[in-house]
């Protein structure tokens, strides 16, 4: 596997959990140790992308992002990874067809907060996505209602498993995706931002 490239084994289930992390919190850290509790997954890769295409404003540099996720993220089974950057990817669909063909004999789950099932029919190739990588929703404040009533929610109902074949997610043949209720931290990125806790060079330390 080439340098930069976590390694991994065939038979392998591993969730990756995208997003810009600017900056990543507690919340992220969460969600993480929850779906692999929910949906048996061997590994966590968090994919810090070089930017999000559906939003205007672009996030801090890559190396700031990085450290910062390493340092709040310390988990042996969760991996902090650069890897749409290398690739060059930028949407999710392509991500998933180049770990595919990169990680032969590993099984991926995507996982994403209710926040994102709401607005995932906006995404690029997002009926691709559903139809060939299992997928991890996990509960997020306020978004669980209108993520089940979401149009990819509603077209792929009839693959929705139950709480108790949630386990077996990362085994089940796509179309597949499982929602996790679960305790709730009211945590967002932006919200860090606003408060001014977060700057280009990192998390600004402020006295309480």
């Amino acid at each position: 596997m080439r340098q930069g490239f976590p390694m991994a084994s065939r038979g392998m289930v591993i969730g990756l959990l995208g997003g810009s992390f600017d900056p990543a919190h507690e919340g992220h850290v969460h969600i993480t140790l929850e779906a692999m509790r929910r949906f048996g997954l061997d590994q966590v890769w968090w994919l810090v992308s070089p930017g999000n295409p559906l939003k205007a404003r672009q996030p801090a540099p890559m190396a700031v992002r990085l450290a910062q996720a390493r340092g709040i993220m310390r988990h042996p089974r969760v991996k902090i990874t650069d890897l749409e950057a290398r690739m060059g990817t930028r949407f999710t669909a392509a991500t998933l067809k180049g770990l595919q063909a990169r990680y032969p004999g590993v099984r991926f789950v995507w996982l994403m907060g209710a926040d994102n099932l709401a607005q995932f029919h906006r995404w690029d190739r997002w009926e691709w996505i559903l139809d060939h990588v299992p997928v991890g929703v996990l509960a997020r404040p306020g978004s669980g209602l209108r993520a089940r009533m979401g149009r990819a929610a509603r077209i792929y109902a009839g693959d929705q498993l139950s709480q108790g074949a949630a386990g077996r997610l990362g085994w089940r043949t796509a179309p597949a995706w499982a929602f996790a209720d679960m305790p709730m931290k009211a945590l967002s990125s932006s919200a860090i931002r606003a408060r001014g806790e977060w700057g280009q060079r990192g998390p600004v330390v402020t006295r309480r």
